[in-house]
């Protein structure tokens, strides 16, 4: 008997020990700043080709007359201290993801369940994200930030959930980076564009994710 206990004990600590270091893993798995800068940075492929009717352009190409009056003023659900402003009018509620071409990054951001609250891991991430938006080069560049989540709850729950974790990235960007709400795009996608193709009420965490894509100078 004693023996089963002992090699019970053994079993359990190894789980334990595989487990921990499995969400070691999973927590490391999001880009540092470097590479997210060097993941969102225009390629010359990119700033030669469209997207969806979004090219990313190099910040020389701009002229003032192409860009609309009032068009700086875009983001989400305002919350104190900052401001996030409606662009409703102007995105699909359900906003394509964007092609190959376009510059993009994705980022596992851990938050409370059923919620927009960030959690520590969420925070860790985010600041590296910050310190990448708010870099020499990607200064001049605007960017989408997605809202994703897996199939678990009704599809209209997790629209709303995606679009009020979007709106709680660019507030935290905002807030503690100085990262400019004219230079964000929150859009909420829901379970719509699934990074890990599953069935309904399937968890996956990899589904659960915010895409940030370079939309151009």
């Amino acid at each position: 008997m004693r023996d089963f206990w002992v090699g019970s004990a053994i079993v359990a600590a190894s789980l334990a020990l595989a487990s921990g270091l499995a969400a070691g893993a999973w927590a490391q798995s999001n880009p540092s700043a470097n590479q997210i800068i060097d993941s969102l940075k225009p390629s010359a492929k990119s700033l030669a080709g469209s997207t969806r009717g979004i090219r990313p352009v190099a910040p020389q190409e701009v002229t003032p007359a192409a860009v609309p009056e009032g068009a700086a003023a875009i983001g989400t659900r305002p919350r104190a201290p900052v401001a996030i402003h409606s662009a409703a009018a102007s995105q699909p509620r359900h906003a394509p993801t964007a092609a190959a071409e376009a510059p993009s990054v994705n980022l596992f951001v851990q938050f409370a369940n059923g919620s927009a609250e960030l959690t520590p891991e969420a925070t860790r991430a985010l600041d590296e994200l910050g310190k990448a938006l708010s870099s020499n080069d990607l200064a001049p560049y605007h960017f989408r930030i997605e809202g994703h989540t897996d199939t678990i709850g009704a599809k209209g729950y997790n629209q709303s959930l995606s679009e009020r974790r979007a709106a709680a990235v660019a507030e935290y960007l905002a807030s503690h980076f100085g990262v400019s709400q004219s230079r964000l795009v929150t859009v909420g996608v829901g379970s719509d564009h699934l990074l890990v193709p599953t069935p309904d009420q399937t968890p996956e965490p990899r589904n659960r994710r915010v895409q940030v894509v370079n939309i151009g100078a």
